[in-house]
């Protein structure tokens, strides 16, 4: 009997183990889930001058109103969404005040879109564009878990509650490295907006555009939701050589490097016959360097022969600097083909100012992506438009016609003549 008591209490503790062992994994498994869900704060200005009837005949809200609506009912499951406003509860008009009008309209999470739409539909233009605060509350809405998080800002006009400069907390919140972006929309913007909203986006990395249009505001903020349920890459670092031979063979990805001032790095891709081959580049000057300068990126075979290149020159105004290149590689009817090494040459004319360490090199950032190469009946190139020979056998032909056409028309003319 004891026995048996003790192996019914042996069989209840191993069962009770078991579903602790499945339980408490589950929940770890749906932390993680949770955790790594793209998450993503609309922050919209609800000031006095969203009553401005400029949007294809009606009011900036009513136009900002309709796309969210449109925007909600299109968001992806995965997306935890919320929503902050600024400048919607304050009527007065102490500024004081006014910059502190920013709240949380629906809260970053699972999205249920009647309550979503009905808080949205409750908004009314009234007071003050604390676009700083609202920035600040907004990565403090987004703080924690690993998965993308995207700020998506729509303002109609400069932050009024200076001296907090919001681009000044855009690069405070960049800093943080948090890997947050902020995208900005400016409806019907003048120059100062545009200029504010620029530099707010540009610190994050983040991206601005000019809205006019309700179709174009909608389509935007859906693409910019969307974006934020994409995977996020992560760069792989590695390390370029100084001479084609000995440089490193990469696949498709995406990868961080450093390459001093002036200098040089080689990379080597494989191409396989009937696959294309495209690369980009892009150096970010991190300190202070002098104006007028440029990036090169050449596909050159091992023999050193150049296939194509891009690229691109900067005079400061800009802090990073991109170019590309695409290689189709022919496709061939040997099956015994193999695939061809093209070596890729990044080079920069960077100078470092006075004074400023040129250790360690400038960081770039590489793409690459082989993928099938175009099709022949919808590239132009491949029917040879692209090396002109198709363009200059028409012209032939033309002139070969225009020419039997003239004669035939000349003779005939004087047939006439002589006739009369």
């Amino acid at each position: 009997m004891i026995r048996r008591q003790r192996l019914a209490a042996g069989v209840c503790a191993l069962l009770a183990a078991l579903t602790a062992g499945i339980a408490f994994p589950a929940g770890a498994v749906a932390d993680e889930t949770e955790q790594a869900a793209p998450k993503v704060e609309l922050v919209l200005d609800v000031s006095g001058s969203m009553r401005t009837r400029d949007i294809d005949g009606g009011t900036r809200m009513a136009a900002a109103k309709q796309a969210f609506n449109e925007v909600l009912d299109a968001t992806p499951e995965e997306v935890r969404l919320g929503i902050r406003t600024l400048g919607a509860n304050y009527h007065g008009n102490d500024r004081k005040e006014g910059c502190k009008d920013t709240a949380q309209l629906y809260p970053v999470g699972p999205l249920d879109r009647t309550d979503a739409k009905t808080a949205v539909a409750t908004l009314a233009p009234t007071g003050w564009t604390p676009i700083g605060p609202a920035l600040l509350k907004a990565a403090d809405d987004l703080n924690g878990g690993s998965g993308t998080r995207r700020i998506v800002l729509i303002s109609d006009g400069e932050d009024t509650c200076q001296p907090l400069d919001p681009c000044e907390v855009a690069r405070e919140i960049a800093a943080k490295g948090i890997g947050l972006t902020i995208d900005t929309l400016g409806l019907v913007p003048d120059a100062k907006t545009r200029a504010q909203l620029s530099c707010i986006a540009d610190a994050t990395g983040g991206t601005y555009t000019d809205v006019r249009h309700k179709e174009e505001l909608s389509d935007r903020v859906g693409q910019l939701v969307d974006r934020a349920a994409d995977p996020v890459v992560t760069p792989v670092a590695t390390e370029g050589a100084d001479r084609c031979e000995s440089a490193p063979t990469l696949k498709s990805g995406l990868y961080t490097d450093r390459e001093e001032f002036g200098r040089q790095r080689w990379y080597k891709v494989d191409v396989e016959p009937g696959r294309e081959l495209r690369a980009s580049v892009s150096v970010a000057d991190d300190r202070a360097v002098d104006p007028d300068y440029g990036v090169l990126l050449r596909a050159v075979t091992l023999h050193g022969r150049e296939i194509v290149r891009g690229e691109a020159a900067g005079t400061g105004r800009t802090d990073v600097i991109s170019t590309g290149l695409r290689y189709p590689k022919a496709a061939s009817d040997d099956d015994t083909a193999t695939a061809e090494t093209v070596c890729l040459q990044v080079t920069q004319s960077f100078s470092a100012a006075s004074g400023v360490k040129t250790t360690p090199g400038l960081p770039l950032e590489l793409t690459v992506d082989v993928v099938d190469g175009p099709s022949g009946h919808h590239d132009v190139a491949s029917f040879g438009l692209g090396r002109g020979w198709w363009l200059l056998g028409a012209l032939v032909l033309i002139g070969f016609l225009a020419g039997l056409l003239w004669g035939w028309l000349s003779r005939w003319r004087v047939a006439v003549w002589r006739t009369n």
